[in-house]
């Protein structure tokens, strides 16, 4: 049974109507950068918890959060009208197998995500342990609309941090946005534009990939690069190219 400690908020920073980020502070154990934990509310009389990947640094005592509020949704948007000051229920140890330690060596480690699950990939590049294994590192972003890239200037910040090893790329579906591609990841890497964009060969050769975020983009990545490029899931017993973590 997972162990509940209260975290008190520090800040809830809305990025645009529906995005928002939550800062706490808790005693949590430590975690491995990648790792998520879970968020409880008590509403009426019902623990309704979530899991949320920890976007901060292991190293930082400031915990961060990056959600979406779902309108209709029992637990977001209560998340999002917290005050500082406020309590909400934290689990004392963090989980998840979405961490570096997983990932095998790799000529390039290709970081794809959507929406709200760039989280991971920022709390292990900001954390910066355990990369000097790769050559090059690739972080996609992808959202629907340009104002949705809310950590674009934390992204250009760790890219001129790791000099040449990081590059960065956004995907903007639903509107043509400067610097961004257009589309959705699948398409891009089929057509070559993502690979073109960065300037490095994604294959099973040089390549691993992890995918996070919208379901479906994760499982039209897997069958297109399976199909494609002759890669297949990673697992321990049998290592592979891609790794990819679920958030619904």
């Amino acid at each position: 049974m997972a162990e509940w400690i209260d975290a008190e908020v520090h800040e809830v920073k809305n990025w645009t109507e529906t995005l928002f980020s939550l800062r706490v502070t808790a005693p949590i154990e430590r975690f491995t950068a990648g790792q998520f934990a879970k968020l409880a509310l008590e509403i009426e009389g019902e623990r309704v918890q979530r899991a949320y990947s920890y976007v901060n640094a292991p190293s930082d005592p400031l915990l961060e959060f990056y959600l979406v509020s779902v309108p209709e949704g029992k637990l977001s948007p209560r998340l999002q009208a917290l005050q500082p000051g406020d309590k909400v229920m934290v689990t004392k140890e963090a989980a998840g197998f979405f961490v570096l330690d997983e990932i095998p060596d790799c000529k390039t480690l290709w970081m794809l995500a959507t929406g709200t699950a760039i989280g991971p990939y920022l709390s292990i590049l900001q954390q910066g342990e355990a990369l000097d294994r790769f050559d090059n590192i690739v972080l996609v972003h992808a959202t629907r609309y340009a104002a949705d890239l809310s950590f674009l200037p934390l992204m250009q910040q760790l890219q001129q941090r790791y000099a040449g090893k990081l590059q960065i790329q956004t995907v903007v579906s639903r509107e043509a946005t400067p610097g961004a591609l257009h589309g959705r990841i699948p398409q891009l890497i089929e057509s070559g534009e993502l690979e073109g964009a960065v300037g490095l060969p994604l294959n099973a050769e040089t390549s691993h990939v992890m995918l996070c975020g919208n379901p479906q983009m994760v499982r039209d990545t897997q069958q297109l690069l399976k199909d494609t490029r002759d890669m297949r899931k990673h697992f321990k017993r049998k290592p592979g190219h891609m790794t990819s973590e679920h958030y619904w």
